[in-house]
């Protein structure tokens, strides 16, 4: 303790010491496993500041680069995202679509006021390389609004970087063809807001063997803190929203259900006290996760050459599965084909799924103190016969086994709230007994937070965020398992002369994928500052960490937090 608590004290004196620089936000996370001992080709998409920017997203055409090789022969494929801002602002979501699939979800970690903030986050797009193939559209939607009291502008610069492919670093697989289940909007990003359920009619090639889908989901407005909303029976006056904190993202086929999942619980950086995410972000804030389903087992149905229906919906354990206003959706279809040009054949052969996961709610309630857990169980099986149009025989075996379970405490009128939330589960997916896509993951989340006075302006809060997954997403994707674990805690107060507060961060992540690359990294924050940092295995910088001086002023310009029943 004493060790730390001198690191902190160090590094609050030399910042005070030291003109203060720009903060530098980031998430923590894995550099791309991509080939640096190979020819690069950097480009820029776009620059842009994004001010009052609603519905005036930034749209660019793209041509492919030729001198990294034939296009399309890439060995990788990245996107380099910069961001500076200076002022006060709300976080605000990134939706980056291309040829109408969206390819990146992110979000703005809040500025501050004085020398501002910078990030850069770069992102591994390499399974995109079918769309990097070919010329198209590529939109940057970054909804920002500058009124009284918020000020901040996001000023953007997007570069790729191509990776040339070599006898060392072969081509990356990838996808024939991915059709995307989107908005198809072309002035604005492609996600679709929902409720109600969105629908599209897609064709696939008629020589389709295998699907795999795509899942983009989050959480918005009064659904952004979907894991803190009571179940409607215990509502009351709570500071809630209702429909309860179980959410289930289904996908669709002509009205039957192929596959869902249990989303992982993003917090953004204004979301219960913005100093928990100052500098480091919380997992997932800068590139939100997306989600697999194999639906390889309908290609018998959806070779006919006709459309077909593909539905995302977002449900709750509610006995009606309302929801509250609003989920951002999108999807896409990897579409692997045959050598033949003739239409797929085969059947359908199990179809053991339930429309709706199997969910109880139980509680105690008396006024303003409530006990109640909501818990969640799925199971899926599907089975089909695939033969392609050149005579290869195929049998898929499609499974998911889901768990959910969530309890809140709201005691002494509410003045705490706490939450134990657990997700997890398999996805499996075979192909002839082959492992085609694989999914374990356990997302547990709790949360202890405490008004501090009773006009609710003073609150505290200790976030306990952890994000494991074994994935092997498709064939063709590179699987990895991935572990990481946020401990943080922060205090903030709302006042009329400008919010304040500060708070501390420590994560431990991990890396390690199916070609052998590894990355670890220890990062804590305090006050602003980095007060240590480790990072080891291959994809780890040479350089040792550089930690940039911060001011250790705690007042804060930030925004009001969302909070529970106040975002």
């Amino acid at each position: 303790m004493f060790q730390v608590v001198w690191l902190v004290t160090s590094w609050l004196l030399w910042a005070l010491l030291t003109h203060a620089q720009v903060l530098v936000d980031f998430q923590v996370t894995q550099p791309p496993p991509v080939p640096e001992d190979t020819k690069q080709c950097t480009i820029q998409i776009l620059q842009r500041t994004f001010g009052f920017s609603y519905g005036d997203p930034e749209i660019v055409q793209f041509t492919p680069p030729t001198d990294c090789g034939p296009v399309g022969s890439w060995a990788g494929i990245t996107l380099n995202f910069t961001v500076t801002s200076n002022g006060t602002q709300y976080d605000r979501l990134g939706i980056f679509t291309f040829q109408n699939v969206e390819i990146w979800r992110t979000s703005t970690p809040e500025p501050t006021r004085g020398d501002g903030i910078i990030w850069t986050y770069i992102k591994d797009v390499t399974r995109y390389t079918t769309l990097f193939s070919n010329p198209g559209t590529f939109i940057l939607e970054l909804d920002n609004l500058l009124e009284t009291g918020l000020d901040g502008q996001y000023t953007t610069v997007l570069h790729a970087t191509f990776y040339a492919s070599s006898v060392n670093h072969p081509p990356a697989s990838h996808a024939d063809v991915i059709i995307p289940v989107t908005t198809l909007a072309n002035n604005t990003g492609d996600d679709a807001s929902v409720p109600p359920i969105f629908s599209l009619n897609v064709t696939v090639p008629r020589n389709t063997v295998g699907i795999y889908a795509e899942l983009y989901a989050s959480g918005n407005a009064d659904e952004e803190m979907w894991y803190w909303d009571v179940a409607n029976e215990y509502l009351g006056d709570l500071p809630s929203f209702g429909f309860g904190p179980f959410r289930e993202v289904r996908m669709l086929v002509d009205g039957q259900l192929a596959g869902v999942t249990f989303p992982y619980a993003v917090i953004f950086t204004g979301g219960i006290v913005p100093t928990c995410w100052r500098p480091i972000t919380s997992y997932g804030a800068l590139d939100l996760p997306t989600y697999f389903i194999d639906l390889s087992p309908f290609v018998p149905l959806l070779t006919d050459g006709e459309p077909h229906n593909i539905s995302i919906d977002v449900v709750s354990a509610e006995t009606n599965h309302s929801i509250n206003a609003n989920w951002y959706v999108s999807g896409n279809l990897h579409v692997t084909t045959d050598t033949s040009s003739k239409p797929t054949t085969g059947k359908l052969t199990v179809y053991d799924v339930e429309p709706f996961a199997k969910t109880t709610i139980t509680g105690v309630q008396s006024g303003l103190d409530v006990n109640v857990t909501v818990t969640a169980t799925r199971s899926i099986h599907i089975e089909a016969d695939i033969v392609s149009g050149s005579g290869a025989h195929t049998h898929v075996v499609w499974s998911q086994q889901l768990q959910f379970s969530n309890t809140q405490y709201w005691l002494d009128n509410a003045t705490f709230q706490n939450i134990a939330q657990t997700a997890s589960g398999t996805f499996l997916s075979t192909h002839n007994g082959m492992v085609a896509l694989q999914d374990d993951f356990s997302y547990p989340l709790f949360i202890n937070y405490t008004n501090l006075n009773p006009e609710a302006t003073i609150f505290a809060v200790d976030i306990n965020h952890s994000y494991d997954r074994t994935s092997l997403p498709s064939p063709f994707i590179l699987g990895s398992t991935i572990h990481n674990q946020q401990l943080t805690s922060g205090w903030f107060e709302l006042a009329s002369s400008g919010n304040f507060g500060n708070g501390t961060s420590n994560n431990t992540f991990s890396y390690a994928d199916r070609a052998g690359n590894t990355y670890s990294r220890e990062v804590g924050a305090a006050l602003n500052n980095i007060i240590y940092d480790h990072q080891s295995g291959s994809l780890a910088p040479n350089a040792p960490p550089h930690f940039p001086s911060f001011s250790p002023q705690l007042s804060m310009s930030s925004t009001n937090p969302r909070l529970p029943g106040g975002r």
